[in-house]
């Protein structure tokens, strides 16, 4: 297995990040460690998930995705072989939110109760907090790295003009920098990262997680009509995809997909693998079939020509310069 760094932080994962989102919301306990098991199984190691997952279902209250993956990591034992990252930041309900020194200390151990493990192999800020002093917040992280609670830090949601100041004030401060950046970053999805922050995540080697590594589903091509839009909880949200440049990605994923005999879940996932920066795209499964597929995406050699059909169907319109 291709194991690629997260920055300089000394950790490698395999290029395939499993989605912790599913865990204990579209994927009960029993499915979710099958899902991990599987996961492992298959050679990967790195795990993410988020405090706030799923506070958004009616009736949970944020933490169930942790919950889940530390009940699997209480039963299964092993914790020095996967890398385990999750985030804080999100509204957690009460004001339990942000970047603050004293909510990260809370939060912190929430999380590491939750997971049922002494550290936090990475440790994200899951969106900026405008309203916290960038030195608070790192200053707050290096006490916990010199704590042995978690090993490195990642941001999340971050603009290339508020990634560059906080790695210009963790080297002004020599303090630990964030070494992995998570934004939103798919075949359908290009502006928001190519150009600025592509090229400062290269240029500072900085490791790049993109969520939303399938377009929540849409570049499966589960989607191809409205009327395909019951399929998943998902479903609706593929209207923004929906529109002649989404066919577009559909009709190259599928033409690449015929000619390697496999599926565009795959395809799209090896696209993004093979970009500049990226040490792991990371996708969910809800089922071991749908894992297996895309655990498939790492094995997948594609051509040059391959790579340039992909990118010339999925150019964006207003890609940043």
């Amino acid at each position: 297995m291709d194991m690629r760094a997260l920055g300089r932080s000394g950790i490698k994962i395999a290029p395939l990040m499993l989605g912790g989102n599913v865990f204990g919301w579209t994927a009960d306990a029993a499915k979710s460690f099958a899902i991990l098991d599987a996961f492992v199984a298959g050679g990967f190691n790195s795990i993410d998930t988020a405090n706030v997952y799923s506070r958004w279902v009616p009736g949970h209250t944020g933490g169930e995705s942790e919950a889940v993956i530390g009940d699997w990591l209480k039963a299964r034992g092993g914790r020095d072989k996967v890398v385990i990252a999750t985030k804080l930041g999100m509204d957690m309900g009460d004001d339990n939110k942000g970047l603050s020194a004293a909510y990260m200390v809370k939060a912190v151990e929430e999380s590491l109760t939750r997971l049922q493990t002494d550290y936090i192999d990475l440790y994200q800020s899951h969106a900026d907090d405008a309203n916290t002093p960038l030195a608070e917040t790192l200053e707050a992280y290096a006490k916990l790295i010199k704590a042995g609670k978690v090993r490195a830090i990642g941001a999340s949601n971050y603009s290339a003009d508020r990634l560059a100041e906080a790695l210009k004030v963790s080297k002004d401060a020599g303090i630990p920098r964030y070494e992995t950046l998570q934004p939103l970053y798919n075949l359908s999805d290009r502006a928001g990262f190519e150009g600025p922050l592509q090229d400062l995540c290269v240029k500072e080697d900085v490791s790049v997680i993109p969520f939303y590594g399938l377009a929540s589903g849409f570049l499966t091509g589960k989607y191809r009509s409205e009327a395909d839009f019951g399929k998943s909880p998902r479903g609706r949200g593929m209207a923004k995809y929906l529109n002649p440049r989404g066919h577009k990605i559909l009709d190259a994923l599928d033409a690449v997909a015929g000619a390697h005999k496999t599926t565009s879940a795959k395809v799209a996932l090896a696209w993004l693998m093979a970009q500049p920066s990226i040490a792991a795209p990371i996708a969910s499964a809800t089922s071991v079939e749908q894992l297996e597929d895309i655990m498939g995406a790492a094995s997948l050699a594609l051509s040059a020509g391959d790579l340039k059909a992909l990118d010339q169907a999925s150019v964006a319109e207003t890609v940043a310069a």
